[in-house]
């Protein structure tokens, strides 16, 4: 910890905002990863519970356990259901589900980039700092006491490397992140578009395809 400490204090300025943008992009990664398990969680519970119901044809039950649901799956199975159970065709109950999808997909894909921005951020801030160090690595030279410039210029190249490291340190893992949830939400996007199908099929087998 002390070297770390030290790691950081010799950095210099540039350091101190590459951690908050580390942690803010670290905040934002366990919020939404957070979210997208309660939202695959609470999908898979009310799909559990209303499957049996909607499978057998009992629509009004079904539309009366997903109501005031308050999961993903449970507004897309609302719009659905609710389409069904007022008399409308079979075109409508599709674009009711599929209006579903498109209101709660984007729920689940918010703040995930402003990860990879974040990342972005720490490695610019690290080449800032960089260039920072450099410009104090030649300043020493012009214009220190040469008995000085060794010490000065070590100082100055010390604080363009730890920037560096740290800038990159940061943004690696947030890029890791930023993929992780990427692949993890595209994956409770894909359970709740197969949920919808599923619904869509079984509304299908009980309800009379009619023109609009």
């Amino acid at each position: 910890m002390m070297e770390f400490i030290k790691f950081i204090q010799v950095g210099g300025f540039f350091m101190y905002p590459i951690m908050v943008v580390f942690f803010a992009g670290m905040a934002i990664f366990f919020e939404r990863l957070y979210a997208l398990q309660k939202a695959r969680a609470g999908s898979r519970e009310i799909w559990a519970k209303v499957q049996p119901d909607i499978q057998s044809g009992r629509l009004e039950a079904a539309h009366s356990a997903v109501k005031d649901n308050s999961s993903e799956a449970g507004r897309i199975l609302d719009y659905g259901l609710g389409t069904a159970t007022s008399g409308a065709d079979m075109s409508h109950v599709e674009g009711a589900l599929e209006e579903g999808l498109l209101e709660v997909i984007p729920r689940l894909e918010a703040r995930t980039s402003y990860i990879a921005t974040l990342a972005n951020v720490a490695t610019l801030l690290g080449l800032l700092g960089t260039v920072h160090g450099l410009i104090m690595a030649f300043a020493s030279v012009a214009n220190a006491d040469p008995a000085q410039k060794g010490d000065l210029l070590s100082a100055a190249l010390a604080v363009s490397m730890n920037t560096t490291a740290f800038g990159l340190g940061s943004a690696i893992p947030l890029v890791l992140a930023f993929t992780f949830l990427q692949n993890y939400t595209q994956q409770v996007i894909e359970s709740l578009e197969m949920i919808a199908m599923k619904v869509q099929n079984s509304i299908r087998r009980v309800l009379p395809t009619q023109q609009s």
